[in-house]
């Protein structure tokens, strides 16, 4: 039982009332503190019961005792009464009939167990009515606060990643109960913590008679085991009052109102959750098992059954059977270091993925999300506006954006979005498909070519400028000449043995094989993005000429000079 410590969802009791008023004096306590106090009422009849409802505090001046209602017969009987009448406790005035409660009173009061209390004379009724409003008004205001906290807690249960068994948890901190979940077969799905050893066949009586009936209803039993004196059976019925399970509880007490309130919230999501299992959006179900069990039905089904796909992909992402679709990735960007995720970023935890998939299915109006290894991937009507966009980088996510497409077309739609995924994390900037140039430097994007260029080039980079400008331009040259000597030789002004010695020294700096079409390919590309390259050790914002401006040394120029000294120190003759 995990009543003990926690939050008390309940009510004013007498101790409470009594413990705000220290000028009254308890002449005899009928141990009843702890018992709800429904009402503080004034009444001085002979026989004020027909009038009271039960709990009630009774306050009398005395008048019913003056004169023969003095006499202890008179009085026993008064306060058998009341006792029968279930009043919580009689409070009695002094002044202006007694200066003190009557002995007969007091004797009769500790015979029968009726809580006596006096009021001294000072002390107005109407101050007591108007105290035990303020405390009502405060436990109802503290009550409310207790049950708002209950139903936040009791939602997060929901979305967690075992949701039943969360929820039955959360329940039994927040009422004194024990709590166990049944199938609609009769077995046990889910027990809440300190659920006693109550077996299925202790159940089946209350249960047969739970699932058999139909409508709103609550069947009610007992066991012998500890916290079972009251057991109540909840059922959890289908939209269409099919029998769905059952929450069955048990206690050794009355749940008090706002108890059984936390007890039928908890039946509404075990509703919910059952029905979305077992009876909610169909759509997605049957999409993902006729695209499991008949994959080759996209392509070469027959047109009935493609409409029918189509029918059933409409229906997941809320759109029509014409509209366009589009492939959604989201990248978490606290997969690269320095991240700027924030903390209210959705991720997969132990607060499960379930509220994580909610949350991507609420941004992108679709059923159909899967939560992936790089972050997730989504099929969505949505274009992705700039304000869609801006609230998922938001929450520290980046985004491909796939154009959109048909339904035939989707699985190659995803090829598209995938090959833009490294661009994404490297840049940390969402990407849309329709933006993109669709090349190699295209699709590779700045950050990551100037990387490449960096790492392929960096011994002819780390030289001096002069120098290193010179064999740029050089490789270039050759490059763009696909090796071709005596091409080269012509745009760089330089004999062809020079070209070849050139090319030698940068391949030996380099480490690659520059007869090789890949190793070529890749410096070709790297050489696209030196404009975007920052220089080891250079002040901030110098960088190496970009291609277009790396050009071979002009005839005549310092650095090869026709005919005279070649870049390597040889004379016209030793070329």
């Amino acid at each position: 039982m995990a009543a003990e410590g926690s939050e008390r969802l309940g009510f004013v009791t007498l101790a409470q009332f009594l413990g705000q008023l220290p000028a009254l004096k308890v002449l005899h306590d009928g141990g009843n503190g702890e018992g709800r106090l429904r009402w503080v009422e004034p009444s001085e009849l002979d026989d004020p019961t027909p009038y009271l409802l039960d709990g009630e505090f009774l306050l009398t001046a005395g008048l019913p005792f003056v004169g023969d209602g003095g006499s202890q017969d008179a009085v026993d009987a008064y306060v058998r009464r009341l006792v029968e009448a279930r009043v919580g406790a009689l409070g009695f005035g002094l002044e202006p009939y007694f200066d003190a409660v009557p002995d007969t009173v007091v004797q009769a009061c500790r015979r029968q167990e009726l809580t006596l209390v006096s009021i001294p004379g000072n002390l107005p009724f109407a101050a007591l009515g108007l105290e035990f409003s303020r405390l009502l008004e405060s436990d109802n205001a503290k009550t409310f606060r207790q049950l708002a906290d209950t139903n936040r807690q009791l939602m997060r249960a929901v979305l967690s990643a075992r949701p039943e068994h969360e929820l039955l948890a959360a329940l039994v901190q927040r009422v004194p109960v024990w709590a166990v979940l049944v199938g609609a077969d009769g077995r046990v799905r889910a027990r809440g913590p300190a659920a006693p050893g109550v077996d299925s066949a202790a159940l089946q009586p209350l249960l047969t008679r739970l699932l058999a009936g139909s409508g709103p209803r609550v069947e009610m039993d007992s066991f012998d085991a500890a916290g079972s004196s009251l057991v109540f059976g909840h059922p959890l019925r289908s939209t269409r009052d099919a029998n769905l399970g059952a929450l069955v509880i048990g206690t050794d007490a009355a749940l008090t109102p706002a108890q059984n309130s936390v007890v039928s919230t908890a039946v509404g999501l075990l509703e919910l959750l059952v029905r979305q299992r077992t009876s909610g959006s169909l759509a997605p179900s049957q999409l993902a098992t006729a695209l499991l069990l008949h994959p080759e039905s996209v392509a070469s089904g027959t047109a009935r059954h493609v409409t029918g796909l189509k029918d059933l992909l409409a229906q997941s992402i809320s759109s029509t059977r014409s509209g366009q679709l589009r492939v959604i990735q989201g990248l978490r960007l606290d997969t690269a270091a320095g991240s700027g995720r924030t903390a209210d970023a959705p991720r997969r935890t132990g607060e499960g993925p379930v509220r994580e998939l909610l949350e991507w299915r609420r941004l992108f109006d679709t059923k159909l999300v899967e939560l992936t290894d790089y972050g997730f991937a989504a099929i969505t009507r949505l274009k992705v506006d700039d304000a869609l966009l801006a609230e998922v980088e938001r929450l520290g996510w980046s985004l491909v954006i796939g154009s959109s497409t048909e339904f035939a077309g989707l699985a190659e739609a995803y090829q598209r979005a995938s090959s833009l995924r490294n661009r994404v994390l490297t840049s940390r900037r969402s990407a849309r498909e329709d933006d993109v140039t669709w090349s190699v430097t295209g699709l590779l994007g700045a950050e990551a070519g100037a990387q490449l260029a960096g790492r392929l080039l960096a011994p002819v980079l780390a030289l001096e400028p002069e120098r290193r400008d010179n064999l740029l331009g050089i490789l270039r040259a050759w490059l763009g000449e696909n090796g071709s000597w005596d091409a080269t030789a012509k745009a760089t002004g330089l004999h062809r043995n020079s070209v070849r010695r050139q090319i030698g020294i940068i391949t030996d700096l380099l480490g690659l094989d520059l007869n090789q079409a890949q190793a070529r390919a890749e410096l070709w590309i790297a050489f696209q993005y030196l404009g975007v390259l920052e220089l080891p050790g250079a002040p901030a914002g110098s960088a190496v000429p970009a291609a277009s401006d790396v050009v071979a040394p002009a005839a005549g120029s310092p650095a090869a000079q026709t005919r005279g000294r070649t870049p390597a120190g040889q004379t016209s003759q030793e070329r």
